[in-house]
């Protein structure tokens, strides 16, 4: 799944009249950039979220043929319903899957996917959290089996913690995650963010994080990112 529904404030004044997963880099749309990504690792069945500009999303994936790949629609024309929210709206196409993946549609990065699905496939683990050792406003932070115990606001001190341990190390979550089913046995409703969820989750122990420090990433969302990820990826 591509979460592609945000208003891209970040991204203005590109996203007063469009989407921000059609910002482009070297020509191709963030939302082609990251379905070829998906397809290097042989993921071809895709669904988006929508809600900002969606029909110019849609429009464009009409014209293009799901850029080579099977693509189905989540809508959310009616309330956006942030990370959390936009998912439990997608359960349906994730049901009967035994796991899946889901990222950031203003997201580009050369990370390994088939690492990332491995070491998930071979744990306990609910959500396995793609996390690079980086300067963040935000971090989660992990122990040292990377089991996910808590979050932190370096901005302005504010903590959230599931698992009191000493000596936590803080990583910025780069959007990619790999979950598993019962993801969707989330207590929330409405508009919620998937950080929610993982925090939840994380007082069981279930919520592991993979380093992937190292790997080109870059998180698209201002104007300034679109300029250094045309010198990134082309």
């Amino acid at each position: 799944m591509l979460f592609a529904a945000g208003l891209g404030t970040r991204l203005k004044p590109f996203t007063d009249h469009h989407p921000k997963a059609l910002a482009q880099v070297n020509g191709k749309t963030l939302l082609q950039w990251n379905i070829e990504y998906l397809q290097q690792y042989g993921i071809y069945e895709v669904v988006v979220n929508v809600h900002h500009f969606a029909e110019q999303i849609e429009n464009k994936l009409q014209e293009n043929k799901g850029f080579g790949s099977e693509v189905k629609i989540s809508d959310e024309r009616d309330a956006v319903l942030e990370t959390g929210g936009g998912l439990k709206k997608a359960q349906s196409f994730f049901e009967h899957e035994k796991n899946f993946l889901v990222m950031n549609a203003d997201v580009l990065t050369n990370l390994t996917l088939d690492k990332l699905i491995k070491v998930h496939e071979h744990s306990e683990a609910m959500a396995t959290l793609a996390v690079i050792n980086r300067t963040s406003s935000r971090h989660l932070l992990f122990d040292e089996k990377m089991t996910l115990c808590g979050w932190a606001n370096n901005a302005t001190g504010e903590q959230k913690i599931s698992i009191d341990k000493f000596g936590l190390k803080p990583f910025a979550f780069s959007g990619i995650q790999v979950l598993s089913p019962q993801i969707f046995t989330m207590p929330f409703e409405g508009k919620f963010s998937m950080i929610d969820v993982y925090l939840h989750f994380a007082k069981q122990g279930i919520i592991k994080g993979f380093d992937h420090t190292g790997d080109v990433f870059i998180d698209v969302g201002k104007p300034e990112s679109l300029a250094k990820a045309s010198r990134l990826f082309s």
